[in-house]
């Protein structure tokens, strides 16, 4: 079976997961993280599209106000979190804290630690309020991002994901994979763990992510599973044993 047929049976197998996400009044947030050109608009549209638009919703938020940089840290999110019959994905989300706020210096040390000592009691108060919390993290290599940040330059139609810090992304490559690695180690309990995606190939990483949420959401799923050599749950060992990009 050839990508565009796979994608449709897997998109099929969305719209009816839709229905008992409604009928079971299930409340699902899917969390979408990687490095810039990492593939997560792409993901996040082939998982909605043919999702109805009045149950799912996509959240990208900009750079914070001046007011919101005086709120409690998750503030700005708490708001757009799902409701029952829900389907939310945010593409970046309170981990900015742990990546490019990191990275850039946005944010102080004091700020950081904080953020990566309460991130994982927070997001236990989520899923005990009822949501189906998944972290994925599109994870690339350094040749694959600077291809596609370079095709960004060239292609007039994706000239609206060009930003500043693109700029910077490879510059600060090293930086980067440091505070995915603290990341991951401090913010990957039992309750809510990472899914790490290969994603140099965009096709094989849209197609498994699709599997990898039927199957870890809904325990009535008989479906194909998620190739583990595309999409696997962390665990440390990972950081050494070349699963994760250098």
């Amino acid at each position: 079976m050839g990508y565009k047929e796979d994608l449709r049976e897997l998109q099929i197998q969305l719209v009816d997961f839709e229905r008992r996400v409604i009928k079971h009044d299930w409340k699902v947030l899917l969390i979408f993280e990687g490095r810039d050109g990492s593939g997560k608009d792409g993901t996040i549209k082939r998982v909605t599209e043919h999702l109805s638009p009045r149950e799912t919703r996509i959240v990208a938020l900009g750079k914070p106000t001046e007011r919101e940089t005086t709120q409690w840290y998750f503030e700005r999110w708490t708001p757009r979190l799902p409701a029952a019959q829900e389907v939310v994905c945010f593409n970046r989300s309170w981990y900015n804290r742990a990546g490019v706020e990191r990275v850039m210096g946005f944010c102080t040390d004091e700020e950081y630690e904080t953020f990566m000592e309460t991130v994982p009691t927070f997001e236990s108060m989520l899923i005990r309020s009822g949501i189906k919390l998944i972290k994925y993290y599109l994870d690339i290599s350094k040749d694959e991002q600077k291809k596609r940040l370079a095709d960004r330059k060239t292609d007039p139609l994706k000239q609206w994901k060009i930003s500043p810090i693109d700029e910077t992304a490879l510059k600060h490559w090293d930086a980067y994979t440091e505070a995915r690695d603290a990341m991951f180690e401090r913010t990957s309990p039992p309750q809510s763990p990472w899914v790490v995606v290969k994603a140099d190939d965009k096709k094989a990483a849209r197609c498994n992510v699709i599997r990898d949420i039927l199957t870890r959401i809904d325990p009535d799923h008989s479906g194909e599973r998620p190739d583990p050599s595309v999409v696997f749950q962390f665990e440390s060992a990972a950081l050494h044993d070349g699963r994760l990009a250098r």
